[in-house]
């Protein structure tokens, strides 16, 4: 959420903000039932000093005096309570609007429509070049045994899989790994609840915004998450943290849960765009300062890029357009890994800088030591791995003419030391 005294100095930074991100937001009707609400508070405030002067010279009248006195206070509270019903009917409307607004993108952000004005900023690694036709991880997966889609859909629907015996034990692998590297930089390792209620997907800024893409349970009021950020971020919502607490370091191996609407074509085979996966996700709660932020910021992107590094795949790093950005994202850059098969980079990571849009809509501070001033928080978050996603390019990228699959030498100690996966295995 954006302070509502920012939209006020420069409606049209947030009218320009909004078009760029392509969220439809009427800055004028907020500005409009923002000043409604700030002259019905003014009127209430005049209430009750009134109320206060009239209260305190009825004891000093008499008769026909203080029968006009008691008229005008019954008066007052009439006016009172119709201004009162009038501020209860507004409240919603502006509290509705400012969860619409989008926070303005950082400037080094390029402009664009979608994803593909996304700026490549680098590429790391190199695109291994087959001498023999290359099978697409689906294949592998079922020549080897190891992925069952088929079954997965008979249970489940579309988007949904099995993965068997090596299969599931590369997948923990990859998470497992992720997981212990995050622990050894110094994040705390959290287990976390996987349902949320909606002031939790308000605050943390899924709501509102991205309902048809989250499973809701209307009749406990609950929705499963679709990612760890969710539950990581809101960790201390509502509270305010001491500056000695910060920053604060979160990273969580769990579960997530995507409706995935209106996904179609080549994103929908295969492993690539499915309904439930696993993700080892980082988060950063730090101090209302800029650039605090970006170092984080950075930080964040080289965690996940170092994992990348250690599974020897080739990916490409890409600073987000504006048109690609959600509405809380200062700035997002996403890690894309080469994937054979769709013959292209394709995104595995994204990593996001909210400033204080998730900590204020949570009402999330820290007490400055200085200023004594409790202010919000900044916050962060990045996927350090996702999977299976992941396993596409693992499978493809390593795969051999033989059929078989060698295993990244950095997963091999999760994998009993084994080198390959084989049919036999």
């Amino acid at each position: 959420m954006i302070d509502i005294k920012e939209i006020r100095e420069d409606p049209q930074k947030f009218k320009a903000a909004c078009a760029a991100k392509k969220f439809d937001v009427d800055i004028d009707r907020l500005l409009e039932v923002d000043e409604s609400l700030k002259a019905a508070r003014r009127q209430l405030q005049d209430f009750a000093t009134e109320k206060n002067r009239i209260g305190k010279s009825i004891p000093n009248l008499s008769g026909e005096e203080k029968q006009e006195a008691l008229s005008k206070l019954s008066q007052i509270k009439q006016a009172e309570s119709q201004v009162s019903e009038k501020l209860g009917d507004l409240q919603p409307v502006f509290d509705g609007l400012m969860f619409e607004v989008a926070q303005p993108a950082e400037a080094g952000v390029p402009l664009g429509t979608d994803d593909t004005e996304n700026v490549e900023l680098r590429k790391e690694g190199q695109i291994r070049r087959f001498d023999f036709e290359p099978k697409d991880h689906v294949q592998l997966g079922l020549a080897l045994g190891i992925i069952d889609i088929e079954r997965g859909v008979k249970l489940a629907g579309t988007r949904n899989y099995f993965l068997k015996g090596d299969g599931a034990l590369l997948h923990w692998a990859v998470l497992r790994f992720a997981m212990d590297y995050m622990v050894e930089k110094g994040y705390v390792a959290m287990s976390v609840p996987l349902l949320a209620r909606d002031e939790v997907m308000r605050g943390t800024g899924y709501f509102p915004g991205s309902e048809e893409q989250t499973y809701q349970m209307e009749r406990d009021a609950l929705s499963l998450v679709g990612t760890a950020e969710v539950p990581l971020t809101a960790y201390h919502y509502g509270e305010i943290l001491k500056a000695e607490q910060l920053p604060v370091k979160l990273v969580s191996l769990s579960s997530c849960f995507r409706r995935e609407a209106g996904a179609a074509g080549k994103d929908t085979y295969g492993l690539y765009r499915i309904h439930q996966f696993d993700k080892v996700e980082q988060v950063v709660v730090c101090r209302n300062d800029v650039e605090e932020s970006r170092k984080f910021h950075a930080e964040i992107l080289a965690n996940a890029e170092a994992v990348m590094a250690a599974l020897e795949l080739p990916y490409r790093v890409v600073n987000v357009c504006t048109g690609d950005l959600g509405r809380g994202q200062v700035q997002k850059f996403d890690i894309e890994a080469w994937m054979p098969s769709r013959d292209s980079y394709c995104e595995t990571h994204s990593a996001s800088r909210f400033h204080e849009f998730q900590a204020r809509r949570m009402n999330l501070r820290y007490k400055d030591p200085v200023t004594k001033k409790n202010l919000f928080c900044h916050t962060l978050n990045n996927t350090v791995i996702a999977s299976p996603r992941i396993l596409i390019p693992i499978l493809e990228l390593y795969q051999n003419a033989d059929g078989s699959v060698t295993i990244p030498k950095a997963l091999r100690p999760y994998m009993n030391g084994r080198e390959k996966i084989t049919a036999a295995s």
